[in-house]
């Protein structure tokens, strides 16, 4: 009995701080130093969310660009079944994945050059990439610009203005986030 008592408050103690002070504390100060992330990194257009700067979108009209293809099982880009194919670079079906994509992707790009960017056709680790490389936006950019006809030359400066770029060539590749770029398009 003599130890029980202090193993009981020892234990509503810890619940209470580990369970109560610590999580309100660590979200009370996420959402005052970093509101946009603490919030999921949405993403507004006229006021309504339309999505989050860290998961991508599954477009497939002609008229948007289009990210990575995605490897969550059940609907694409669904963040409950993140994960990627486990398909080895030996495996049938991967490459018969890959070539149907190729295929799909040439017969909606038909002014693109002929070499496909390897991230419109593989997954990432994930399977929620947001991002393409500004070459993957910029091979789309023919497709999107006809369907909306806009100039090339102004779809590619919209590509250029929000390619992400890293502080030092080093430090990681530019990108452009999918739902961003389609945001700004919807906003010509």
């Amino acid at each position: 009995m003599s130890q029980l008592r202090p193993a009981i408050l020892l234990l509503l103690l810890l619940t209470l701080v580990c369970g109560v002070v610590y999580p309100l504390l660590t979200t009370g100060l996420a959402r005052t130093l970093f509101p946009d992330q603490a919030s999921g990194s949405l993403l507004e257009e006229d006021g309504v969310a339309r999505g989050s700067a860290l998961i991508g979108q599954n477009f497939t009209r002609p008229d948007y660009f289009w990210g990575r293809p995605s490897a969550t099982s059940d609907k694409p880009y669904n963040p409950l079944s993140s994960g990627g194919s486990n398909l080895a670079a030996s495996n049938p079906a991967l490459d018969k994945a890959v070539a149907e994509r190729v295929a799909a992707l040439r017969a909606a790009n038909p002014q693109a050059a002929a070499a496909v960017p390897v991230e419109l056709v593989t997954a990432s680790a994930s399977g929620l990439d947001p991002d393409i490389s500004p070459q993957a936006a910029l091979w789309q950019a023919p497709r999107v610009a006809a369907s909306r006809q806009l100039p090339l030359s102004q779809v590619e400066t919209l590509i250029d203005k929000l390619t992400h770029r890293p502080l030092m060539p080093f430090l990681g590749t530019p990108t452009v986030n999918v739902l961003q770029l389609n945001m700004a398009l919807n906003d010509l």
